[in-house]
């Protein structure tokens, strides 16, 4: 046991790497094949797209920070959370970065980071991203008892709880760890990228597979050596020069044998079904068509970004408000654009909306992102003998 760790036992305390550190080293050393790891991961197409549209998707959605009232509910745009929120959460980055940042870095390991920076009155003035990598959760039995974060420069710092805004995805067998898709379905990552090298491999070697020479007698060292160096000179794309009656005989199918790319494209749904994501929003086309490309577009923001957006919401609560603000005050994405149909299909839904009493003019307005009314607006009339 190191001096550290002695030290931290003595207070109760413990580390534990959240994600990574020891998981893939562990993985890597498990299996003699493909190291799946963040990085190599995002290396795959279908899952750096699928990464790419929740985590774009999450920062590009407006989220604001509300407060309940007798009318209903008005924005606190006087609160200081709200400008952290909406606008820009320290000096780096824009909402829109950072938002974008941390749901990238909880779904390719689990977890995301912010480092909480309060103002002298206990409200939120910055927050500031953390690398995933960098971060070690100290626990304390079976609660998080603080956190250790190492610098660029090799420098530690401990921070407690209230320091730091801790997203996480889904949990794991712990319940205060988040797991990554990435993690929890590793063998469809590693099989993605094994068939990408295997790809890569066999189009550096001239889009030929491994086979044998097989000669009519027996060769002597020299005789082998010199067919061995004409062969070789086929990888890099010349004309291998065979003589003594050699015969090649190739041993492995080939990409159209195997099916490599119908099982390429099978990955990407994989990956999709990892992420709970439409394949035709990362690129797989096979089965789309206009009709069901937009309702799967809406789907994704039903069944898959309502989830990340309610995550977000209860972190902001739970770690970024005081429990007495949070019983007047709350944080909510809006994601009303995404779910509009076409101009048809929303004046449909309006008028419908207006004829029964349970939306107003002014409230389709808003929706619509239109001025209100002049106070003496007039409707316009329809034109005498018009059809009603």
């Amino acid at each position: 046991m190191k001096i550290l760790d002695k030290a931290l036992s003595l207070v109760g305390l413990e580390r534990r790497a959240d994600t990574f550190d020891t998981f893939w080293s562990d993985f890597v050393q498990m299996r003699a094949g493909v190291a799946v790891t963040p990085e190599s991961a995002q290396s795959v197409a279908a899952c750096y797209a699928a990464i790419g549209a929740i985590a774009e998707a999450i920062g590009s959605l407006p989220l604001h920070l509300y407060r309940r009232s007798e009318e209903g509910r008005v924005r606190a745009a006087e609160h200081p959370l709200y400008g952290v929120l909406h606008h820009a959460p320290n000096d780096q980055q824009s909402a829109v970065e950072w938002r974008e940042w941390m749901t990238a870095s909880m779904l390719a390991t689990g977890n995301a980071y912010s480092r909480i920076v309060r103002g002298s009155d206990g409200q939120v003035r910055q927050l500031q991203p953390l690398p995933a990598e960098r971060v070690v959760i100290m626990r304390k039995g079976d609660i998080i008892g603080g956190y250790e974060y190492t610098d660029r420069d090799g420098k530690k710092e401990r921070l407690l709880p209230a320091e730091v805004f801790h997203l996480r995805h889904r949990a794991g067998a712990d319940p205060l760890v988040g797991v990554s898709p990435i993690q929890a379905a590793r063998a469809v990552l590693e099989l993605a990228i094994a068939e990408a090298n295997h790809g890569l491999d066999t189009f550096e070697h001239g889009a030929k597979l491994s086979g044998i020479l097989q000669a009519p007698g027996r060769l002597n060292t020299t005789q082998r050596q010199a067919i061995a160096a004409a062969w070789g000179a086929f990888k890099s794309g010349q004309t291998p020069v065979i003589d003594d009656g050699l015969t090649y005989h190739p041993i492995s199918m080939s990409l159209e044998d195997s099916e490599w790319v119908a099982s390429r494209r099978f990955s990407v749904e994989e990956v999709a079904r990892i992420f709970k994501i439409p394949p035709v929003l990362i690129g797989d086309l096979s089965h789309a068509n206009y009709s069901n490309s937009t309702e799967m577009y809406r789907w994704f923001t039903a069944h898959t970004l309502k989830r990340h957006m309610s995550a977000w919401e209860g972190a902001i609560s739970r770690q970024l408000l005081t429990p007495a603000a949070a019983r007047t005050l709350y944080p909510e994405f809006n994601a009303e654009g995404m779910l509009r149909g076409d101009s048809k299909t929303r004046a449909e839904f309006y008028k419908l909306g207006i004829e029964s009493g349970w939306m107003t003019v002014e409230e389709v307005r808003q929706l619509e992102s239109m001025p209100k009314l002049p106070s003496k607006y007039q409707p316009m009339q329809a034109p005498k003998g018009a059809a009603q």
